[in-house]
């Protein structure tokens, strides 16, 4: 019997609408779940998904996937990429298994919300491929890094990160259960399938899968590149649901949901890809700076994908083009300066020729942030390293549930509300505006200043903290990835100076 072509049979199997009989539409998708209310209920059939895939394609592509992923690590084992790569790399990796492997177990829970409430057959039927994804993405990524336990604990923080409160985690977590497990499924798919994934995914594993190959760290470039490719596909989910949201009269409310959900993941992609790619990345094999993957990825490309459907920049974007100059800058300052609270060892990748690179992609920068690593390494090379690490903690914003940090262009100052007889604290005013939209959403959560000053945190001084987010019993804190080693120059140019 000869088989059917898939467009013969695609749209028949991929259509699992049916009439509830002894339930009321109401009850199968609740509103609070499911989302779209306004829309006609002859609209979600209307779902069309960019990528067509059946069950029997999607297992061989992955098993592809897998086997080309698995035989690279397994042909490079012996390589010793531990002790042969740049320190600067190791941290890498040891700050993006931590910070990503079990969120993307996560993510097969917002998958799975959308197999059981979204409202359109379509989408439930490619959320279940994404669900498997996310499983998949879990599992290897917390596969990977198991080989390197032994030779540096550090790794253990692949599997223990997100159960502790360290203040990286509580940052991430926070931001990643905002967007994928507390909202109904339309919001959700435009929070994490189109405005997280098809930007700042893309952003981050193509940059790293780059930097990776170009470093000589194989196993990891495969790795992300088989995930990215994932990504890709069900990243699309998103788009169908903005595109029903517009021809129905919600522009406005698909243009809010795209401004906060950029906003909230930009900032938190500071910290996860602006740092390595300026600081850690070794200098010889950076591919370009994360102001340049940011024009390219987010100012050109996602941009495109905005007015492509009609919709507008968010509302703050001139902030936005002066902060992917500056604020991760600051951030570098404020992770090294706290780096005994970090899981990783931070890379300074301030070296005089580090330098003249930050100088030439980020104009003025040895005349703003170069002078605040000025005082450190004179301290450094003085030999008062204790005058590096605050004795205290930073303020956090109260929506990203990151440190406020203070740029060239915007001096730190206290942008700040009272609600309901507390106050919040905020680290731009886009972040005072996303709060103000949705108090309810945010005020509940304390950061780790509170829980410090709510007195949770015992003994009330930052070795109390430590214990607190888990460094006493996981591992120890950060350290210089090069041990400092870049202090030794200055000290030389301080002799020869006399």
């Amino acid at each position: 019997m000869a088989l059917l072509d898939r467009a013969q049979w695609y749209d028949i199997a991929r259509d699992t609408q049916w009439t509830p009989r002894y339930v009321t539409e109401a009850e199968l998708f609740p509103p609070e779940l499911s989302g779209g209310e306004g829309l006609p209920d002859e609209v979600w059939a209307t779902y069309d998904e960019p990528y067509k895939v059946s069950y029997r394609e999607y297992v061989d592509i992955q098993r592809q996937k897998d086997a080309g992923a698995y035989s690279v690590k397994a042909a490079l084992e012996r390589a010793d990429l531990y002790n042969k790569a740049d320190p600067g790399w190791i941290s890498i990796l040891k700050e993006h298994y931590a910070a990503v492997a079990l969120v993307e177990y996560g993510a097969s829970f917002q998958e799975s919300r959308f197999v059981r409430w979204s409202k359109a057959p379509g989408m439930r039927n490619m959320a279940t491929f994404g669900m498997l994804d996310e499983i998949r993405h879990g599992q290897i990524q917390l596969y990977f890094p198991h080989e390197y336990v032994n030779k540096d604990r550090q790794f253990e923080w692949s599997h223990a990160a997100m159960f502790t409160d360290n203040w990286v985690t509580l940052g991430a977590r926070h931001f990643f259960d905002d967007v994928m497990m507390t909202r109904d499924a339309v919001s959700t798919s435009i929070f994490a399938n189109f405005s997280f994934e098809t930007g700042f995914t893309n952003l981050q594993f193509i940059g790293l899968s780059g930097d990776a190959a170009k470093a000589g760290d194989f196993t990891f470039s495969k790795l992300i590149q088989s995930i990215q490719s994932d990504e890709a596909r069900h990243a699309q989910l998103g788009t169908p649901l903005l595109q029903m949201l517009i021809e129905n009269g919600q522009k406005d409310v698909a243009q809010k949901k795209i401004d906060i959900a950029f906003w909230r993941s930009y900032r938190l992609f500071t910290i996860l890809s602006g740092i390595p790619m300026d600081y850690y990345v070794p200098l010889d094999v950076r591919e370009a700076s994360f102001k340049e993957f940011m024009e390219e990825w987010i100012v050109t490309q996602f941009m495109r994908s905005l007015e492509d459907l009609g919709l507008s920049k968010p509302w703050y974007w001139d902030i936005f083009l002066r902060d992917i100059s500056e604020h991760h800058h600051g951030q570098h300052l404020g992770t090294y300066s706290w780096r005994p609270t970090l899981w990783w060892d931070p890379a300074a990748g301030v070296s005089p020729e580090e330098r003249d690179w930050l100088e030439e992609k980020y104009p003025g920068w040895n005349g703003t942030f170069g002078k605040v690593w000025d005082v450190l390494i004179d301290n450094f090379a003085n030999d008062r390293p204790e005058k590096t690490v605050p004795g205290t903690l930073p303020i956090i914003c109260n929506v990203s549930q990151l440190p406020i940090v203070g740029t060239p262009s915007q001096t730190l100052r206290d942008i700040s509300l009272v609600h309901e007889g507390r106050r919040y604290h905020f680290a731009s005013e886009v972040d005072k505006w996303i709060f103000e939209d949705d108090p309810e959403r945010y005020r509940h959560h304390k950061n780790l200043v509170d829980r410090f000053l709510g007195g949770e945190i015992q003994p009330a001084d930052l070795g109390g903290v430590l214990e607190y987010m888990g460094l006493g019993s996981v591992g120890p804190g950060g350290d210089d990835a090069h041990g400092f080693a870049w202090v030794d120059t200055y000290r030389k140019q301080l002799v020869k100076a006399g």
